[in-house]
């Protein structure tokens, strides 16, 4: 339970007023679950006759003889002056009053917990999504998408379900629980000790079943994970279970984890429906063992508890019997939602690798050049980039070509940090870049990759995805320049129209051009291209080189180039092989050194 509260540590102080109000009506419901419960008491008189006459009103004070007197005096003139029947209802109507009221503030106290529940969730969601989308991009090398989509939802829902929803009964039951103890002592001294000894060893028999559950539910939360990542593979790569007739392989991996997870949640719950009958079960012993004991004193003619005193006592004891019944469930619940917590806060707590320090600079403009200095670079234990140095002046175009895997995606993808250097150092006009606040040195640049990133929503929201306060007129003239504003025109809603789940409404060519419209609205000073051609048809690239090449005028351009066609015009041509760059120089530079760039060129052109 230590985890459950070092959660509500974390998340309720926002909801403080909030808390204070519930716990307020808890408490007032509390009081009047008491007093209906003591109206019971001279209505039970009045029936049994046995109530006696009382002429004498004593000075009030909280003594219990003083108080039964005084009530017994006021009933004794009502009685006398309007007879029994009356005196009856007229108790049965204080009665109605005090559970109206207990009942009133008691839904007003779940009215104020349904907001702090409902808010705390919506934090949770918040903050792991927040953390998601901040976590580098190496975080997600290992880590399933389908699994990541599962913390954020399932397991978000888990615990609303299982945590949150425990918040009411946590701040409800104990106030009753406590108030309805003391008013107990308050009536029985003796047979509310005697039912603290019997209560303890039946919830200590609850608490131990409840543990198992914990383990359980954190394996069901991981098997969910593994489905949702089965799901969503078969989603992203369902041309290829298609074209190579893996249906069925497809259908017999995601039918084992199914099984598993069945299995598993058989388990879970099974121990979990436990709860109720271990609860009421234990319960009716209890009930009994007081019952026999009450009965015993009262056919002993204790004097410190008489027949209607004591079925009143037994009501008070009802009304905790619910509460203790809504701990025992809750513990079931809140082990299986401390699991799914877990999960989630392993992505709370990831640490962020790619973070600012407190002496940070601003940046705003590009003035001279970018420096690579002598920068390694590896993946866990594979180096990718070793001891490599280039720089790039303003408004140059530098174009890095190599075999797949030589290191140049890595290099770029240095530059914006997506992931920090690890020996050397990459500076901006003299400053190194992890001296320098993230979002100004992102704003320095725009990115074009080789697969067009975009959004299911409009293609005018799409164009100015991170760009704030844009005119309609400058998104038409970014799009124009990316030569896009024809074909946007000649859609259903122009530029209103929404272009499906990664643009599947749009073909290949008509995606990248939204792209580097994107970009050119941004108007960055650096530049990165990532094979932004390589997937097109001749037509389209054609279309969307033309863009780039408008993109490119006057900017600083990093382009990773396969098709070496596409960077015959740049100022500097870098090749890299195995994480290094072997050789540098203009096309014809290149040619004439009779290397591995000549080697690439002459492949390609045959």
């Amino acid at each position: 339970m230590k985890d459950f509260f070092r959660v509500l540590r974390i998340y309720l102080p926002p909801y403080k007023a909030k808390l204070a109000l519930s716990f307020l009506f808890n408490l007032l419901g509390a009081f009047f679950i008491v007093f209906s419960m003591l109206a019971m008491i001279p209505m039970l008189k009045v029936i049994l006759q046995d109530d006696q006459e009382v002429t004498t009103l004593m000075a009030w004070s909280l003594d219990k003889d003083v108080l039964f007197n005084n009530i017994n005096y006021y009933i004794t003139i009502i009685k006398s002056k309007y007879g029994p029947e009356a005196t009856l209802l007229y108790l049965g109507l204080f009665g109605i009053i005090t559970t109206m009221l207990k009942v009133g503030f008691s839904y007003f106290a779940s009215y104020t917990t349904v907001g702090i529940r409902n808010g705390v969730t919506r934090d949770i969601r918040k903050a792991i999504y927040n953390k998601m989308i901040q976590l580098p991009l190496g975080f997600y090398s290992n880590e399933r998408k389908g699994d990541m989509m599962a913390r954020s939802t399932a397991d978000v829902q888990e615990v609303e379900t299982s945590v949150m929803s425990s918040l009411d009964m946590f701040l409800k039951n104990p106030i009753i629980i406590i108030v309805v103890l003391i008013s107990m002592l308050y009536v029985s001294l003796e047979l509310t000790l005697f039912v603290f000894l019997v209560l303890p060893v039946a919830g200590f028999a609850i608490g131990r079943i409840g543990k198992s559950l914990k383990k359980t539910s954190r394996e069901g939360q991981n098997k969910l994970g593994l489905i949702l990542g089965i799901i969503e593979e078969s989603l992203s790569g369902l041309r290829i279970i298609k074209a190579f007739n893996a249906e069925n392989r497809m259908g017999g991996r995601f039918t084992k984890e199914v099984e598993s997870y069945r299995r598993t949640m058989n388990k879970l719950q099974r121990r979990r429906h436990l709860a109720h009958p271990t609860s009421e079960f234990l319960g009716t012993i209890v009930f009994v063992i007081i019952l026999w004991y009450g009965g015993s004193l009262i056919l002993n003619e204790d004097k410190s508890l008489d027949m209607s005193t004591f079925f009143a006592y037994l009501g008070m004891f009802y009304q905790i019997i619910n509460p203790a019944k809504a701990f025992s469930q809750a513990a079931y619940s809140i082990q299986k939602g401390m699991a799914a917590y877990e999960r989630i806060e392993a992505v709370l707590e990831a640490d962020l690798d790619i973070k600012e320090h407190d002496g940070s600079q601003q940046i705003k403009e590009f003035k001279s050049n970018v420096e690579y200095r002598n920068i390694t670079f590896a993946y866990e234990d594979v180096n990718v980039l070793k001891d490599v140095s280039l720089t790039i002046p303003q408004g140059k175009t530098v174009a890095l070509v190599g075999q797949s895997g030589s290191g140049k995606t890595t290099f770029v993808d240095l530059l914006p940090r997506f992931y920090d250097v690890q020996g050397g150092g990459i500076y901006i006009d003299g400053t190194n870049i992890k001296d320098l606040k993230l979002f100004d040195l992102r704003e320095l640049m725009g990115n074009v990759n080789q697969e067009a990133i975009l959004f299911n929503d409009t293609i005018y929201n799409n164009i100015t995805f991170g760009v704030e306060h844009a005119t309609e007129q400058e998104v038409i003239n970014a799009a124009k320049v990316a030569n896009a504003h024809d074909f946007i025109m000649s859609t259903e809603d122009g530029y209103q129209t929404v272009i499906g789940d990664r643009g599947s409404k749009l073909s290949g060519g008509q995606r990248q051009r939204l792209s580097i419209a994107r970009a050119i609205l941004k108007n960055p000073p650096i530049l990165i291209l990532d094979e932004a051609t390589s997937a097109l048809d001749t037509e389209s690239e054609r279309l969307v080189q033309d863009a780039l090449e408008n993109l490119m005028k006057n900017r600083t351009s990093l382009v990773i180039a396969h098709r070496l066609s596409t960077v015959r015009n740049a100022d500097l041509i870098c090749v890299f092989n195995e994480g290094q760059i072997v050789e540098t120089g203009t096309h014809d530079e290149l040619i004439e050194k009779d290397g591995i760039y000549k080697k690439l060129h002459s492949m390609q052109m045959s």
